[in-house]
Parts: structure tokens; C-alpha cells; sequence
């Protein structure tokens, strides 16, 4: 049984939004389950943390894993108190060019992925726990070459609505977070297409990237008893970036000649 106040697993936890996110919930007295496909990963990054912090192998597109990792926890602390889903990834494409598998891929782990930890948080958090999805500001403004993903996180934030509906007898609180341009691996790519970043900052009025640890700030106040009357929402978190307009991915990658 955790000597610590609450048990919150972070899916998607070994790099990124993920990473912050542990590192802050730890900080403030959790303990912390950081879980991610890439297990070694996610133990290198456990370890570095501290020692309220473990780690887990979970694939949000195996239901068998995300089951096994759930019961684990319960078991091996007693109660489970938050969740935080940080996984996704995007391949971009026109429509009439993205393969299906990239759709697929796409939406397993962007959607899909987010159904089965939902499901699984919904059999195991405790009651008057907390479920907080990482979504985008591409669930709600849409962009060239993004349809996969688009449609994916728009579905997440009908998802987190529909589950706080449920699981509101319980008072379990479930929220999403829309985070805009924010510096973390999975955006990586996009320093390597000419005027694409400077693109997305014009677009956003507070002009500059998100930092994780920002992101982070958001998830831990929603995962506090400060969030108690917090449910069903979805926060956008994009610097203003949802009141102009997405940067055109097709075009930037056109005028590279690929």
C-alpha cells in the first residue's frame, strides 16, 4: 500500500506532456505510475524521478495490456485516485493520399486507445477520482493533411462528455485538455519544414510554444480536490491559437519540393 496521499497512473508518461506530468505529480506527493509503450523508457524515467515514482508497459491499442496493467496497480497499491492519458501520435496526409493503415494507426492509439483507458479507468479509479485526457486543439480547429488525427481528438472530447456523464454517480471527474504547438517529441518533425513553426506562432496570439510543464500545471490542478465541481470540460490550452486559424501543413510541405 502507497505511503503516499493518491495513486495516479500517466499513460504516455516517458516522454513529453507525459513526462512532465509525472515529474509534477510526484512533486506533489503522489504516487506516481508511469507507464508507456516503451518500457525501458519508461523505467529509465521512473527511476530518474524518484522512488515514489514506478513504471509499466502499456499499449493503449491492446486492450489485454491496458486490463493488466489497470489490475496491477490496484493491487500493488490498494486504490487507484487519478488517471492522465497522454498517448497519441499523427501521420499526416491529404485524404486522397493517406493510406488506410495510417488512418488506422492513427486513430487506435488517438481514439481507440482513449475508449479502453477510459473503460478500464471507469472499472478501477476510486470513487471521486479524476480521468484527464490529453486531446488537441485539432479536436476542435481543423488543418490540411490532419483528418486522421482531426477526427480522432474530436471524437476524444465527445468521449471525456459522454464519460462524465456516466461515471458522474460516482463523482468521478473526467476532463480533457486541447493543448496547442507545445515542445515535446511528438512535434519534432515540424522544426524540419521551413516556416512551419513560425506559421503556428503567428497564428497564436500569445506568440510562442506551450511548454510541457504548462500542460503539466493543468493536469495536476484537475487531478486535486481544487477541481472538485470540474467535470465533462474541455480546456483549451493553445496560447489563443484556436481563435485564428490552423497553419496550412499540405502547402509548407509543398514549398519543400518533397
Amino acid at each position: 500500500m502507497s505511503t503516499h496521499s493518491k495513486v495516479s497512473l500517466v499513460i504516455g508518461g516517458a516522454s513529453g506532456i507525459g513526462l512532465a506530468t509525472s515529474r509534477l505529480l510526484a512533486e506533489g506527493g503522489d504516487t506516481v505510475v508511469l507507464a508507456d509503450v516503451n518500457a525501458e523508457q519508461a523505467a529509465q524515467r521512473a527511476t530518474e524521478i524518484g522512488p515514489s515514482v514506478t513504471s509499466k508497459r502499456l499499449d493503449v491499442t491492446d486492450e489485454e495490456s491496458v486490463d493488466r496493467a489497470f489490475t496491477e496497480i490496484v493491487a500493488e497499491h490498494g486504490q487507484l485516485h487519478s488517471v492522465v492519458n497522454c498517448a497519441g501520435l499523427t501521420i499526416p496526409g491529404a485524404i486522397t493520399d493517406l493510406a488506410l493503415a495510417d488512418w488506422q494507426t492513427t486513430i487506435d492509439v488517438c481514439l481507440t486507445g482513449a475508449f479502453l483507458v477510459t473503460k478500464h479507468s471507469a472499472r478501477h479509479l476510486a470513487d471521486g477520482g479524476s480521468l484527464i485526457t490529453i486531446a488537441s486543439l485539432n479536436g476542435r480547429q481543423p488543418g490540411t493533411g490532419m483528418a486522421a488525427y482531426c477526427a480522432a481528438k474530436a471524437g476524444v472530447l465527445m468521449l471525456t462528455e459522454v464519460a462524465a456523464l456516466e461515471l458522474g454517480e460516482r463523482k468521478i471527474r473526467v476532463n480533457a485538455i486541447s493543448p496547442g504547438l507545445v515542445d515535446t517529441p511528438l512535434v519534432a518533425g515540424l522544426a524540419l519544414v521551413p516556416g512551419l513553426t513560425e506559421d503556428y506562432i503567428e497564428n497564436t496570439p500569445l506568440g510562442r510554444s506551450g511548454q510541457p510543464e504548462e500542460v503539466a500545471e493543468m493536469v495536476a490542478f484537475l487531478a486535486s480536490d481544487r477541481a472538485s465541481w470540474v467535470s465533462g470540460a474541455a480546456f483549451d490550452l493553445n496560447g489563443g491559437a484556436h481563435t485564428r486559424r490552423y497553419p496550412d501543413i499540405l502547402k509548407h510541405v509543398a514549398a519543400m519540393g518533397v
